[in-house]
């Protein structure tokens, strides 16, 4: 059975042409990335500020952390870039660490918010 959900590439006259990516993919790839400290993943604790797609495959995530000092400063955005790399049709990822608007509480998801008893 083909999974339809996800991309695939295509043949042309002029060769195959790379799959499409999709914000879907993108975004649930980012959400496999967890805080360390928090378990709930960095996109429903709203870290995740902005994801860009371009025609070439190439993504950029702005993100921030819960506070200038966080342990895992160096770690994550590295895990962010390589869960979003995995998905297919990426050709390059930028993730930029980004400290305006400053992350709060009220940034995160319901599901999250449950998750963590802040309700």
């Amino acid at each position: 059975m083909n999974d339809m959900t996800q991309p695939h590439a295509t043949w042309t006259p002029e060769g195959e042409t790379p799959p499409k990516v999709s914000e879907e993919a993108v975004v649930e790839a980012i959400a496999s990335v967890y805080d360390p400290e928090i378990p709930v993943n960095i996109y429903e604790l709203g870290l995740i500020y902005a994801v860009d797609l371009n025609e070439d495959g190439s993504v950029k995530v702005e993100m921030t952390l819960t506070a200038p000092a966080c342990p895992s400063a160096q770690e994550l955005p590295e895990q962010v870039r390589n869960a979003v790399m995995a998905v297919p049709g990426v050709t390059a990822c930028e993730v930029e660490t980004v400290w305006d608007p400053p992350w709060d509480p009220s940034r995160m998801s319901e599901e999250a918010r449950l998750q963590l008893n802040m309700f």
